[in-house]
């Protein structure tokens, strides 16, 4: 039995985080050092994408059961 449960807990995580970064990057997000910086306004999608590739393994090992 494949559990997808360690792909999409840290998937929805890493999603959320590279979502806040990418926004503080493009200084959407402001009040932070991190606000308006071209490092997190590339960091942050690299992260978004992997967080979703992470959920798209758990939906696939989920639909293979």
């Amino acid at each position: 039995m494949k559990r997808s449960w360690p792909f999409l807990v840290p998937g929805v995580i890493l999603v959320a985080a590279g979502l806040v970064w990418t926004l503080q990057g493009f200084n959407v997000l402001r009040g932070s050092s991190m606000s308006g910086s071209s490092v997190w306004a590339t960091v942050g999608p690299i992260v978004l994408v992997v967080g979703l590739v992470l959920i798209g393994i758990a939906i696939a090992r989920r639909r293979k059961r």
